[in-house]
């Protein structure tokens, strides 16, 4: 396991946001935006048809759970696949997976269930997120995913960033789908697209209606029941408050 240390990088925030109140994409808590002073990037390569210890696919804990990953495909705000991402299936630490199991439980009650946008996410996915927010000449997607923010701005607004949370293994972008019924396996209505770079992907955002805000609210509280802490700047990001390794950023690729 090849190991790198790094000084004083702020943990817990999705495309490694910054901790400033300032940040659309700094994390919901104060107790998961602290400054460590070592951050540690495991490049580990697990075994042919393994994973890391600590670490499941999550499809073989929650048969029914559906999975999307956006950035295995060019629907994302970069417009290609993403370093890292070889195949559409969802890693996440045991511990997760066995909160989002408890969800899943609670939501096939009532006809809907989970479905995965991103989970794991390789250290290498977060470099090619770099690279792309430094080529300013690069701007396929700009349309859809980041229409009133400037290219050049991703870094200062901490939508990119050398570091994510979810290269720990523990956080998870997700929405809710229906699981019978005419409407199986479509979305529910949440207002907005998932990784949308903008005040509009907010729990409460102004544009919402009565029933986006009523959808995005009912998400937010299931996970929050069952040990996932919500980050109020986007509907679909939810941390696990006791994840297993808070101080370390894998490498592993998506596989």
């Amino acid at each position: 396991m090849k190991i790198l240390y790094h000084t004083s990088v702020v943990l817990g925030c999705l495309l490694g946001a910054c901790s400033s109140s300032e940040s659309p994409r700094q994390e919901a808590v104060a107790e998961l935006v602290e400054t460590r002073t070592d951050t540690v990037v495991a490049d580990t390569m697990p075994a042919i048809n393994s994973l890391p210890e600590g670490f499941v696919y999550v499809d073989e804990v929650i048969q029914d759970i559906r999975t999307d990953l956006g950035y295995f495909s060019s629907d994302n705000f970069i417009g290609d696949t993403v370093d890292g991402y070889l195949t559409n299936r969802a890693i996440l630490s045991e511990q997760a997976t066995q909160a989002l199991k408890e969800v899943q439980a609670s939501l096939r009650e009532k006809g809907l269930g989970l479905k995965i946008r991103d989970a794991y996410r390789p250290q290498q996915a977060v470099d090619h997120f770099v690279r792309w927010g430094k080529d300013l000449s690069d701007t396929l997607m700009k349309s859809t995913y980041y229409p009133h923010i400037k290219k050049q701005s991703v870094f200062l607004k901490g939508y990119v960033s050398e570091h994510s949370g979810h290269s720990r293994g523990s956080t998870v972008d997700l929405t809710l789908v229906y699981l019978s019924g005419d409407s199986v396996d479509t979305e529910v209505d949440m207002g907005s697209i998932w990784d949308f770079f903008g005040p509009e992907s907010g729990t409460k955002a102004s544009h919402l209606t009565s029933l986006q805000k009523t959808n995005r609210q009912f998400l937010r509280e299931k996970m929050m029941a069952h040990g996932f802490i919500a980050y109020d700047g986007e509907w679909w990001h939810f941390v696990l408050k006791d994840e297993p390794f808070p101080e370390t950023f894998f490498n592993f690729p998506v596989k």
